[in-house]
């Protein structure tokens, strides 16, 4: 599980979205971003997919949007 993964959640009240990780915490938790609020999320309520995003140090809501849209995902 590096930087740039998508993944989706299969918890809570985003349950099916998209999102890529943006920052790794620890063993358990990263930070996450896309079709979900920003925030800190437990890696056992993410389904963690095969593709991969490359992404600057600094990168908007927006930029991550369009980049999981043109990889096929909505």
């Amino acid at each position: 599980m590096e930087v740039g993964r998508i993944c989706q959640k299969i918890m809570g009240r985003e349950k099916g979205k998209y999102c890529v990780i943006i920052e790794k915490i620890d063993t358990n938790f990263v930070i996450i971003d896309g079709y979900v609020k920003k925030r800190k999320c437990n890696v056992n309520h993410l389904k963690i997919l095969d593709k991969n995003l490359e992404l600057d140090k600094k990168i908007s809501k927006e930029d991550i949007i369009k980049k999981l849209e043109k990889e096929g995902f909505k």
